[in-house]
């Protein structure tokens, strides 16, 4: 069996095994890595991600990975890549020498089928479920991978420069309160042109994203032993601590505190 090379994050690094199967959820930290796929890598980027990557090629570009993004490393494709602030994120890798389908590399394709895929591999993973279906998820993710012809960017009005703009304006006001016609004055559009083009180009409508950048903002502080949960809640712009609990377990199957 090849090894597969880990990426250098800061823990906890959670990870299931099933069958011919590997399936990793690294956490939004700092790294950088460097190395040559012995397997191809399908990947899933939950978080906005921007740093420096050359992705078989030796030219390092800067990126700037969207939310909910798809993504497929072919077999002996050489990668570099380093952030700053990291992203969660799932890497789904086939360990047994079978070819997967696809064999151009992409990144940052919006699938749908493939966000609920992500969505509950991540919370099987953080409740530490060995008990789920981790084969059937695995292959179901590579098939939607392998579907992938023609791997489009964000595009129109929802260009990466925006999204970049609209994500440092939801950090700096997270505690408060979002709009969408906050949203959408930022960009100059209108409230029902944004939404639509929003959800095209991310997956989700902005209120939905809008909780995901408050949980994982929320996800950080709880590595903070010194501070509560009912500050933390606010501090990310829940109505209390309640609030956070409910959707942390709707959204990951697991309280703040058992995350803690």
């Amino acid at each position: 069996m090849t090894a597969i090379p880990s990426l250098p994050v800061y823990p906890p690094v959670h990870r299931a095994e099933a069958g011919p199967w590997a399936i990793e959820l690294l956490p939004g930290s700092p790294y950088e890595a460097r190395y040559v796929a012995p397997q191809a890598a399908i990947g899933f980027a939950f978080d906005s991600q921007r740093g420096v990557h050359a992705i078989a090629s030796d030219r390092v570009r800067p990126f700037h990975a969207i939310p909910n993004g798809l993504a497929l490393v072919p077999a002996g494709c050489e990668v570099f890549s380093a952030s700053q602030q990291g992203g969660e994120y799932l890497r789904v890798i086939r360990t047994d020498g079978a070819l997967l389908l696809g064999e151009q590399a992409f990144n940052d394709v919006i699938d749908q089928p493939a966000i609920a895929l992500a969505q509950r591999m991540r919370a099987a993973l953080l409740r530490g479920s060995p008990e789920d279906d981790w084969e059937a998820w695995a292959l179901a993710l590579s098939e939607r991978a392998g579907g992938v012809r023609q791997p489009m960017a964000p595009r129109g009005s929802m260009t990466r420069q925006r999204l970049q703009r609209l994500d440092e304006f939801i950090d700096a006001q997270l505690q408060g309160s979002l709009t969408v016609q906050a949203m959408s004055g930022l960009l100059g559009l209108s409230e029902g042109f944004f939404m639509r083009a929003f959800k095209a180009a991310v997956g989700k409508s902005p209120h939905s994203y809008v909780i995901d950048r408050r949980m994982a903002r929320a996800r950080v502080l709880l590595q903070d032993p010194r501070r509560g949960l009912a500050d933390i809640a606010l501090a990310c712009g829940f109505a209390s601590q309640a609030h956070m609990a409910t959707v942390f377990k709707q959204r990951l199957g697991v309280s703040p505190s058992r995350l803690r």
